[in-house]
């Protein structure tokens, strides 16, 4: 869990406020919190990722996230989206704030919903092992995420709902290979290879009560595994 790089599940030491949110209405509560929050807040400050020393953040060109080579980049494009919200500003000033956020922030505020949503249904299932530096390699940490059947929408999001494992093993592989490479591998990986097709909506809503904070089985507290 110290090597991964996105959703970083917490230990149960670092969850004391699942006690007071762990409850139907605190549970909705951080459902549309992390659907709207989770996806500026990562590029912002890093939420939910890989800790760093010192302030990692997407926009700060020091930041730990980022080798020496990057700094130059990161400014450039820290000016490309003050160049971005300057035109958006105009855009705004010259029809109105409600035309640009119908056209412009809803199907912004959708696209990033989804994306928070995917993720989270393809890092989060109760039967996912997780490790911790003693036992973690490239590998398992690859493996432990879940293919998600999203019925008719797996063809409107590219399948990338129902063939997520075969991106993390191979990551430059383009979208409309997926599938066939999904095929390929299931019989290699076995059981190693986990796949979930209860209803989209039934299971965010009992990940997100259930998958909380991991914890080592019992008698297995120094294996390294939760």
């Amino acid at each position: 869990m110290e090597y991964d790089e996105v959703w970083i599940l917490k230990r149960k030491a670092s969850t004391f406020y699942s006690k007071i949110l762990n409850n139907p209405l605190g549970n909705l509560f951080m459902t549309f919190v992390r659907l709207l929050l989770s996806f500026p807040m990562y590029f912002t400050f890093n939420i939910h990722y890989c800790e760093y020393n010192g302030f990692a953040s997407h926009f700060y060109p020091n930041s730990p996230i980022f080798n020496d080579s990057k700094h130059k980049q990161i400014w450039l494009s820290d000016a490309g989206m003050l160049a971005g919200f300057y035109a958006l500003y105009k855009i705004a000033a010259a029809t109105s704030e409600t035309w640009l956020f119908c056209i412009y922030g809803v199907p912004l505020l959708v696209m990033k919903t989804h994306f928070v949503f995917f993720v989270f249904l393809h890092h989060n299932h109760s039967s996912l092992p997780h490790y911790d530096s003693r036992e973690w390699d490239w590998i398992q940490g690859a493996l432990s995420i879940v293919d998600r059947d999203y019925k008719i929408f797996n063809r409107v999001f590219h399948d990338v709902t129902c063939s997520h494992v075969v991106h993390h093993l191979i990551l430059v592989i383009p979208h409309y290979h997926t599938m066939e490479a999904t095929k390929a591998i299931k019989p290699i990986l076995g059981d190693y290879y986990k796949y979930d097709d209860t209803p989209i909506l039934e299971v965010f809503w009992k990940e997100k009560k259930n998958c909380i904070y991991v914890e080592p089985d019992e008698g297995a507290e120094d294996s390294g595994v939760y």
